[in-house]
């Protein structure tokens, strides 16, 4: 199939999606018809719902056990001291709670009736109800974070599963171009961009993450290592989501903390206690005082939380709380929530691959192919694409600029990969609000090119995972950059990492 034909067939795709069709028969399964039925009694967008309890639950509904902050379900309906969405869909369904809690067609359906509830505080009206793009300041509430930016960071996340598409307990569904209207939240600060307005909120003690408090009703102020020497860091694994856990933390009635909070999909850091604080993770507060604590999203029973760029970025943290505190790198001193003594916790659980991880954290695993292509060398695009140096968060010298056009035109890089084989693809892109809303990536894989999309608007000056795709060995084009999008703005191509996972 050529470039041309491969992206009719996804544009075809595309539009089929936006009327309302699922991109794969999954109707028949339990899970596809409860959205399927959920989505029609509320009128909110199919598709959108899953991408909610995707981004919540990876779709996992945990045998009705409660995550980290009292949420229930795949909708992750909360019932805690300060947040009660579990109770408002038993309003508004006339569904008992405990069946909202452990029945997840019950579930699905609550979560619907409380999205549709924000929605018409909106004022969103039927027309407005049919555009994905509309919803995006009702999913920001649905995420009961305390601030605007955390709010950001919960909806981006929700509009990132749309635009690259996910796969899950037998659901799919599909890349498609969107535009998010943040409304309110335009202006909030964007956490997963690296910038100077960022950097103005970096961690004070590791340089890889960023800066969101923790309430100070859930930690305990002092100045390690003076006043207790650190000797051990413990891994845990939050029970919910990143965006989640990072509200939970600020939540003052939590009374639990940890230091930092990884990201499941690309290994992003969020630093929420400084070290020289004494988190309250462990359970046990002789080993608070001596450790750092360092949370992983997801859940324990779920693997499909436990990335490479998860294991990879949280090591090298490790590695670098290790040597700066002189702790030894062996499993002695790093450990698991599970092995503190007197835990309850049975995080980081038994699908958290500890070889994996101390390989990487002593250096002895860092031996997978990775490849780095920027806009220059192996690259190629036709005149219509421009070279600009705007935006500091570049990668290299400058980053390629062209407007959406109703035709392909991409911008190709090229690498040799050494096998056929799984491969993990990041992209880099300065973001602002004059770029791309839903920049299509076209990867060339082994069954043919597939596209995502994503919105440059945010996330900029740094690699975001686009996914794992099994493609080809040889010297060819592997990923292009296109300008066939009804997305608005300039389409950034700046610079790609292909990684053999």
């Amino acid at each position: 199939m050529s470039r041309l034909a491969a992206l009719v067939a996804s544009a075809v795709s595309a539009l089929l999606i936006l009327a309302g069709q699922p991109a794969v028969a999954d109707r028949a399964t339990p899970l596809g018809a409860a959205f399927d039925k959920a989505a029609a009694a509320h009128d909110v967008p199919r598709d959108l719902l899953a991408a909610v309890a995707y981004a919540e639950t990876h779709l996992d509904g945990h045998d009705g056990k409660p995550s980290a902050s009292g949420g229930y379900g795949v909708m992750h309906l909360v019932s805690n001291p300060t947040t009660h969405t579990l109770e408002k869909a038993a309003e508004l369904t006339g569904l008992p709670a405990e069946k909202l809690r452990s029945d997840t067609a019950a579930n699905v359906l609550g979560g619907a009736a409380v999205l549709r509830s924000l929605a018409d505080g909106l004022g969103l009206d039927e027309s407005a109800r049919k555009e994905e793009g509309r919803w995006y300041e009702a999913v920001a509430k649905y995420g009961n974070a305390p601030s605007p930016e955390l709010a950001r960071l919960y909806a981006d996340a929700v509009y990132e599963a749309l635009g690259l598409g996910f796969k899950a307990k037998g659901l799919r569904v599909a890349p498609r171009e969107i535009t998010a209207e943040r409304g309110e939240y335009a202006g909030a600060r964007d956490l997963n961009a690296k910038d100077a307005n960022t950097l103005a909120a970096a961690s004070p003690d590791y340089p890889n993450a960023s800066w969101v408090a923790a309430s100070s009703s859930n930690y305990t102020a002092s100045s390690r290592p003076s006043s207790y020497a650190i000797d051990r860091v413990v891994i845990h694994v939050t029970q919910g989501s990143y965006a989640g856990t990072i509200s939970w933390f600020q939540n003052p009635s939590a009374q639990v903390s940890a230091h930092y909070v990884v990201r499941s999909s690309d290994g992003a850091i969020t630093q929420m206690v400084r070290e020289k604080d004494v988190a309250w993770h462990a359970g046990n507060w002789s080993y608070n005082t001596r450790s750092v604590g360092i949370e992983h999203e997801g859940f324990v029973n779920d693997a499909s939380w436990f990335t490479d760029a998860m294991y990879r970025a949280s090591a090298a943290l490790t590695r670098n709380i290790c040597d700066k505190y002189g702790i030894p790198k062996d499993r002695a001193h790093i450990i698991g929530h599970n092995e503190v003594p007197g835990a309850t916790h049975t995080d980081p659980g038994s699908y958290w691959n500890w070889n994996t991880y101390m390989s990487y954290v002593t250096g002895g695993g860092g031996g997978s192919w990775s490849t780095t292509v920027d806009n220059t060398g192996a690259f190629t695009a036709s005149g219509n694409w421009g070279t600009s140096a705007y935006s500091a968060q570049r990668y290299g010298a400058d980053y390629r600029f062209a407007n959406p056009v109703a035709a392909s035109d991409p911008a190709w890089y090229r690498a040799n990969l050494p096998s056929t084989g799984s491969y993990r693809v990041e992209v880099w892109y300065p973001s602002d609000p004059g770029y791309n809303s839903s920049a299509p990536y076209i990867v060339a894989t082994s069954s043919g090119n597939q596209t995502v999309y994503v919105d440059q608007r945010a996330g900029g000056g740094g690699w975001r995972n686009i996914g794992t795709f099994t493609l080809n060995s040889g010297d060819r084009d592997v990923v292009g950059v296109s300008r066939w999008t009804s997305g608005t703005g300039y389409v950034i191509a700046d610079a790609v990492r292909i990684t053999r996972l």
